[in-house]
């Protein structure tokens, strides 16, 4: 049985019995994801997406283990602007907070459906057609100058056209009942408001893996490598949602270092047949953006903190 095969296997069974851990035992009713569990969980999927790269890197190839890596990094720095764009959609639809997992439980499951798709289709396009290559490249340095120079705007999930066509076919409650998707009243089924603020978040994340699939195809064309690593960075990105909704808006420098990130890969994947950037330099230049962005924004809060005390 071949190694990649094995891997296969493996993968399968640990999503398998994680989710069903998650859902059948340690969250089988809804309660308030406190930050303390939120970091548990958070570190129990980061620890198996890197047990993953160890197994990749010593028993599958080296070359497609750091392109692991750096692919899995870049998927975790983009999904912090998920994590903003799911608060302001909680905070827009009062989500309860004790239903706010399940919300995210379920959109993230079926993100990774249509991600599958996209990452499968993108691969086969490539092999297919090489110069699609270039399309993308322009599409990420585009994306990363946009994100840069984008003023940010008051968000209107009401307008999206998910919820719109949602609520063209089927009633819908205006109210929460408990953590319940669908309630018949006057015998009819109704679609309730958890159900909707799970569309908009399903439909946010499409459009968010238009940005990341192409960023991490850039980097690897192997289908099983960016579908195993996006199914652990997504997962993880339920618990990191708990832990950084509160502190998103004081990485100031964050989105900056992303932006320049996109620009960077969007250059490297375009200079592709001229000149080969090698993985290991991508994946120090991601570590050291983000790094660089963290602690420049942390040095600028504590600055600002000691000023108004001064």
């Amino acid at each position: 049985m071949q190694v990649e095969t094995i891997l296969w296997l493996i993968f399968a069974v640990v999503i398998i019995i994680m989710l069903a851990l998650d859902l059948g035992v340690f969250n089988k009713k809804a309660h308030v994801i406190g930050v303390k569990e939120a970091l548990i969980w958070s570190g129990i999927w980061i620890s198996i997406g890197m047990l993953f790269f160890v197994g990749i890197y010593f028993f599958l190839d080296n070359e497609l283990g750091l392109q692991y890596l750096a692919t899995y990094l870049i998927e975790k720095s983009l999904s912090v602007d998920n994590i903003f764009v799911f608060f302001l959609l909680f905070s827009y639809f009062n989500l309860p907070a004790e239903n706010q997992h399940k919300v995210l439980f379920w959109g993230i499951l079926g993100a990774l459906f249509f991600r599958g798709i996209f990452i499968w289709a993108g691969a086969a396009i490539i092999l297919q057609f090489h110069w699609v290559i270039y399309i993308m490249s322009v599409f990420l340095i585009y994306t990363g100058i946009k994100m840069l120079v984008k003023k940010e705007g008051k968000m209107n999930p009401e307008k999206m056209f998910a919820v719109r066509m949602l609520k063209k076919i089927f009633p819908v409650s205006d109210k929460y009942h408990e953590d319940k998707f669908f309630i018949n009243i006057d015998k009819h089924t109704h679609v309730t408001m958890l159900f909707v603020a799970l569309v908009a978040v399903e439909f946010t994340d499409i459009i968010f893996a238009v940005d990341s699939i192409p960023a991490a195809l850039s980097i690897s064309q192997d289908p099983f490598i960016v579908f195993t690593l996006n199914v652990f960075a997504m997962m993880g990105l339920r618990s990191l949602y708990f832990v950084l909704a509160g502190v998103i808006d004081k990485l100031c420098f964050l989105k900056f270092g992303l932006c320049l990130i996109l620009v960077f890969i969007g250059f490297k994947m375009f200079l592709h047949d001229i000149y080969k950037i090698s993985t290991l330099f991508s994946l120090g230049v991601i570590v050291s953006v983000l790094i660089l962005s963290i602690i420049s924004s942390l040095l600028i809060k504590e600055k600002k903190i000691s000023v108004l005390n001064a």
